[in-house]
């Protein structure tokens, strides 16, 4: 319909010098050659004409194609000052581009859509061409877990975080795999998913990154108190019996019959061998009856409580132990008003923990340091950090120093961390752990405000 008018027009123009050229043919034969004189002009004429009237067409069309091909559909050809042959031609191009700037912008806005739907989410999202490893898509949940401003291509990542690039590799579309990442002197454990796209007859590799070191911490403290239950009600039941049994034969050795029956010397051993087996069974029991402490924690009496009231309180309990050993507590809070809604006396008990840790930790350094500090952070968390400069711990320590029974101190019972990791999940808060050998280390409390 577009091309109504344009074609009668050229249909018109080749039936005249059809005509033109019949009529010329028909001089020839009847040897009228005179005639030709004046038709000849006509028939170049018409010619010209035809040519002129073809590459009008064809010039228009020839911009219009080179308009599409810089996607310029911008461009508005004007139908007015247009031939009328050209009219219903120019009219179709601008019905075109208007088309195809109605797609584009739904496209563009769809685009806008997708970006910030993944701004949005907390998975880590990057895409990169597996021929030659060019990035695509990188949100920012993607750079704040691992702490990458940009990343032109995926071999880059090879410097940084060398185990995440050759898992990410080696990782085929639809497979997953959980890695372990140190940011910042602090172990994070990321669920790596892989999928594969196709585009341009280009395979793209899409990425995500997500941090489950909360949830995996929540299971892992779980099935700890299912194991602690069942350890320390067995523990009891068998060793319970022991120790009295132990302290009714030491009765029995007392009686006369028993002391006129045997020697002095044998009487003394049997009596040394069940105080030692007594003894050892108490503490067993004292050891056993510490960890059913981690699993009576049910209910919490949440109060609204300012940061600094909560330090002060520390540091009242803590200083003349702090001031008996020379070593110096600094408190840091930028906001006065900071609160929290905890149980105090749970929370108090965890940063005593951690002090007394920070303590131990100091005792062999020169100028001793222990710091309290607190700072709101964005999605309303509050972290409460307590920081020493003492001897730091090997990044293999890291992952173990939460787990029950484990300690680094000869001394230690291993109930401390596993009992502050118990409160601050009680609180849907977490407890994270940076530290460096030889630089000190820092337990970070995260709270929601």
């Amino acid at each position: 319909m577009i091309f109504k008018q344009y074609e009668w027009r050229l249909v018109l123009r080749v039936l005249l010098l059809f005509i033109t050229l019949v009529l010329n043919s028909f001089i020839i034969v009847t040897n009228q050659y005179i005639y030709l004189f004046i038709l000849i002009p006509v028939v170049i004429y018409e010619l010209i004409d035809l040519i002129r009237f073809q590459k009008k067409a064809q010039d228009e069309i020839t911009q219009f194609v080179e308009s599409i091909h810089y996607r310029d559909f911008s461009r508005h050809f004007d139908v007015g000052k247009a031939p009328n042959e050209l009219k219903p031609l120019r009219k179709g191009f601008n019905e075109i581009n208007t088309t195809f700037k109605v797609i584009s912008r739904e496209r563009e806005t769809q685009y806008h859509y997708l970006q910030k739907i993944l701004e949005l989410v907390d998975t880590g999202i990057m895409s990169y061409e597996q021929e030659t490893g060019e990035t695509g898509w990188i949100n920012d949940a993607f750079k704040n877990l691992l702490g990458i401003p940009y990343l032109k291509s995926i071999h880059s990542l090879e410097k940084r975080e060398e185990l995440l690039y050759k898992s990410i590799i080696n990782l085929k579309p639809g497979d997953s795999k959980l890695v372990t990442i140190t940011r910042n002197q602090q172990q994070i454990k990321i669920l790596v998913s892989v999928s594969a796209l196709r585009s341009d007859d280009k395979l793209y590799k899409l990425l995500a990154f997500q941090n489950v070191s909360e949830a995996l911490d929540e299971t892992e403290s779980k099935a700890w108190q299912k194991l602690l239950n069942v350890m320390t009600h067995e523990i009891m039941n068998s060793v319970a019996p022991i120790s009295s049994l132990a302290d009714t034969l030491k009765n029995r050795l007392k009686s006369p019959e028993l002391a006129s029956s045997m020697a002095g010397g044998q009487l003394e051993d049997l009596e040394l061998g069940i105080d030692t087996i007594k003894r050892r069974s108490e503490g067993l029991l004292k050891f056993t009856e510490s960890y059913r402490n981690l699993n009576k924690i049910t209910q919490l009496d949440l109060k609204h409580i300012l940061v600094c009231d909560l330090f002060e309180n520390i540091s009242s309990l803590m200083l003349p132990s702090l001031e008996k050993k020379n070593i110096e507590l600094g408190i840091i809070i930028r906001d006065l008003a900071l609160a929290v809604d905890i149980d105090i006396n749970l929370v108090e008990q965890v940063l005593i923990n951690l002090v007394i840790n920070a303590i131990e930790a100091v005792k062999d350094i020169e100028l001793p340091q222990i710091v309290l500090s607190a700072e709101a952070h964005a999605n309303n968390k509050i972290i409460i950090k307590v920081s020493d400069n003492g001897t730091g711990m090997p990044p293999e320590l890291l992952d173990k120093i939460f787990i029950p029974f484990f300690s680094t101190r000869k001394t230690g019972s291993g109930i401390g961390l596993s009992l502050c990791k118990q409160i601050m999940l009680l609180h849907k808060g977490t407890i994270q752990v940076q530290s460096a050998e030889g630089k000190g280390s820092a337990f970070l409390l995260q709270f929601m405000a």
